[in-house]
């Protein structure tokens, strides 16, 4: 069993990518692999509707020149998805949306009915409409949601900060657990009747 982690932060070792090492690290716990797999910094075409995936080349998109053909050639080895992203302006990072956009549409069926979820960051709002934003499309290919104890959400600024937000950090690993749950779940495996849980951390920023 493994987990498919998208880290669509164009920092490669940034608060995102720390949110996903969280969610790493508890899946193992759970007896699961996982693979972060960074988009980088690099242009991300978008889709131009040309239909070409459904026609001619199924299951890649026509442009082959950037990470999305690559990232969705792992969708059908993965059993769970999380897609993870900063927040730009209330929203997930546009690079990443265009990735799974394209993903989606041209090799959409390796993703249906496996569990997905999202992960937003933020150094202070935003992140819940960018989170909504990135469930969207999960919700569209017949995904399971993978949820946790609040909004799968976490804050930080500078690289590494978000470590501090002990129920940021929280809210990750019960993510874990669930998602770990549903997938053992769906594949007939030997699951527990619930997930693990931890004692409840809440944390407010006025200190």
């Amino acid at each position: 069993m493994k987990v498919l982690l998208i880290n669509g932060s164009p920092r490669k070792n940034g608060n995102t990518y720390t949110a996903l090492d969280e969610i790493a690290q508890t899946l193992k716990d759970e007896g699961l692999d996982s693979e972060i797999v960074w988009i980088g910094n690099k242009p991300v075409r978008g889709c131009i509707a040309c239909g070409t995936c459904k026609t001619m080349i199924a299951g890649k998109c026509v442009f082959d020149d950037d990470v999305c053909n690559s990232i969705s050639a792992k969708f059908a080895e993965s059993d769970g998805f999380v897609f993870a992203s900063p927040v730009y302006y209330g929203q997930p990072n546009g690079a990443l949306l265009a990735v799974m956009q394209r993903a989606f549409f041209s090799n959409g069926e390796q993703v249906q009915n496996k569990p997905g979820a999202a992960v937003t960051i933020c150094r202070r709002g935003g992140a819940t409409a960018a989170f909504e934003a990135l469930q969207m499309p999960m919700q569209m290919m017949n995904m399971p949601l993978a949820t946790s104890q609040y909004w799968n959400i976490a804050y930080g600024r500078e690289p590494g900060q978000v470590a501090q937000d002990t129920e940021g950090m929280q809210t990750m690993r019960t993510l874990a657990h669930n998602l770990a749950w549903m997938i053992k779940a769906l594949r007939g495996e030997n699951a527990p009747v619930l997930p693990q849980r931890e004692q409840w951390q809440p944390m407010n920023f006025i200190r």
